[in-house]
This record gives C-alpha cells, sequence and structure tokens, in this order.
C-alpha cells in the first residue's frame, strides 16, 4: 500500500505545494478584508458585499485548500523514507500546520461574528492578527529546508 506512495511522491508533493499556496493567499487576504470590513463597512450594502467576499473566500478557496493540504500532507509523511520523526523538524512543522490550521477556523469564527452583528474587534487587532500566518509559515518552510 506504502509503496505506491513512493511511486506517485512527485504528484504528492506538487499538489500538496499548490494547496499550501492558495490556503495561503486565503490566510492572508482574509484578516485584510475583515480590516476592511471593520473600517469601511458601517453601510448595509458594505456590510453586505464584505460578508459575500469573506464567505466566498473561505468556502470556496481556504476550506478546499486546507482539506488539500491536510490529505496531500498526511500522503507525504506516510511515504516510506520522507520523514524522520527522530529529528526536531517534522515536529516543528506539525505544531505549525496546526497552528494555522487553528488560525483558519478562528477565522470562520470571526466571519460568522460580522454575519451575527457581534464583531468586536478592531482593525488594529485584526492587523496583529495577520502575522500569525506569516509566523508559521516562516517555521515551516525553516524546518523543511534546513530540516534541524
Amino acid at each position: 500500500m506504502f509503496e505506491i506512495l513512493a511511486v506517485i511522491y512527485p504528484w504528492t508533493k506538487s499538489l500538496h505545494v499548490i494547496a499550501v499556496i492558495t490556503w495561503m493567499a486565503g490566510l492572508f487576504y482574509l484578516p485584510r478584508l475583515f480590516v476592511y470590513h471593520v473600517e469601511r463597512g458601517e453601510q448595509a450594502q458594505v456590510d453586505t458585499l464584505f460578508q459575500t467576499m469573506e464567505w466566498k473566500l473561505l468556502r470556496y478557496i481556504m476550506n478546499p485548500s486546507m482539506i488539500a493540504v491536510w490529505i496531500f500532507g498526511l500522503m507525504l509523511v506516510f511515504t516510506p523514507g520522507i520523514v524522520d520523526w527522530g529529528m526536531v523538524w517534522p515536529w516543528t512543522k506539525a505544531v505549525a500546520v496546526l497552528g494555522m490550521t487553528w488560525f483558519h477556523h478562528w477565522l470562520a469564527l470571526r466571519r460568522k461574528d460580522f454575519v451575527s452583528g457581534r464583531n468586536r474587534l478592531t482593525g488594529r487587532q485584526y492587523r496583529l492578527m495577520n502575522e500569525l500566518p506569516t509566523l508559521f509559515m516562516i517555521v515551516i518552510v525553516i524546518s523543511v529546508i534546513v530540516k534541524f
């Protein structure tokens, strides 16, 4: 069973990287939309526009990308000879991926706050939170490339 993963490894890795890029784009963009929503979304028409944009980004780009990242990532983990769990890098990458997944779900909850009219965060707070995926990305890239 696991031997087939070795055969399709280049395809799995390619699809994983593509999914990561699209997921990261959403993780960077959705908090920025929240900043604009908080700062310019007082009018009902503008609020509705932002809600539509946020929902579509999450539903059609971010959710499928996150699922693909997890599927292809787990396929890479189970590919023989790829991951040495005796090293530190797989663990730091795993923690950062879990952090990005938490952030994804946190953003989904904030979107629901906007829909229900219960958003209490400021544009500044969303700007600060927008830095989290960058930190996770740095940990992941250094972990995978340097393999300490």
